[in-house]
């Protein structure tokens, strides 16, 4: 697998960055470029064992990428992102590596949200290229959520401290209790938390009204006919199967995996669900 950086300008002057990832040896012509957008308070690195297992089965050409804000992308003049604004970057990482050809689109937490909003953005263009997607961990709305005392303050002050980073405050018990479920591989848990609590507080602060009060339900027409395949943990604390029914209920002919004793990080905890998933995707015609 050969990897190369690219530098993605997006709205209000942000930059992306971006990995190409492709196949050893030659990437199959006809087989649809695979575009992965991350959640929450990770990066691009988090799809990794998701793509090496997918390629060590079909030489695919994959494009992950940071969503802004974290990792190596930046905020440009934006101080906030709703979920809308977050479909707009996936359409310019798009259009800078995969401007024609078929896509599959797979988005794991926040990036299934992002997916879900380019569905209901870019209609013409989701229904003419994508041949399928993958919903790992996610939902369309957080209907119904309850929210803990102080919390909404705590990340509005997170917000206006940009050079802290979330590991020196939250610590990663917390971490590992939130996103992860039974018997966690404990070198996944040290790379994970690790790579969250690399994550600027305000980054989590910044996102977190948006994630907490985006609604993209009436996106979710968009997806009849397209296949779909939507993942999640009985043990996810963050996004619990009863949000993926719903995905489920609400996508036509879509098909819901629900994986005993999983958590949140599917891309962790259940590789080669994730990667199969997306493997049946991709060898749609």
């Amino acid at each position: 697998m050969s990897d190369r950086t690219l530098r993605i300008p997006a709205p209000s002057g942000a930059m992306l960055a971006a990995s190409e990832l492709m196949p050893q040896g030659t990437a199959d012509p006809g087989a649809p470029t695979v575009v992965l957008a991350h959640g929450w308070t990770l990066g691009r690195e988090s799809w990794a064992p998701v793509v090496r297992e997918l390629q060590s089965h079909r030489p695919v050409r994959v494009i992950t990428y940071d969503q802004r804000g974290h990792g190596g992308s930046t905020w440009g003049s934006a101080r906030s992102m709703s979920i809308k604004g977050l479909a707009e970057d996936l359409g310019a990482v798009i259009e800078a590596t995969a401007p024609t050809g078929p896509l599959v689109l797979g988005g794991h937490s926040m990036g299934g949200m992002t997916v879900l909003a380019y569905a209901g953005a870019h209609r013409s263009t989701f229904r003419d290229r994508v041949r399928g997607v993958a919903l790992v961990s996610t939902s369309a709305s957080l209907e119904g959520r309850p929210e803990a005392r102080g919390e909404a303050i705590a990340m509005a002050l997170a917000a206006r401290v940009p050079l802290l980073r979330a590991g020196m405050f939250v610590p990663s018990r917390v971490l590992r209790e939130l996103n992860f479920g039974e018997n966690p591989d404990k070198q996944h848990v040290r790379d994970l938390t690790r790579l969250m609590g690399r994550t600027s507080l305000a980054t989590m602060g910044r996102y977190f009204a948006s994630i907490r009060d985006h609604d993209e339900t009436a996106s979710l027409d968009e997806l009849a006919g397209v296949p779909t395949h939507i993942l999640v943990g009985t043990k996810d604390r963050l996004t619990p199967v009863r949000w993926a029914r719903s995905l489920h209920d609400g996508i036509p002919g879509s098909r819901l995996t629900v994986l005993p004793g999983k958590g949140h990080l599917l891309t962790h905890e259940a590789t080669d669900v994730v990667a199969d998933a997306l493997l049946e995707l991709v060898d749609q015609r």
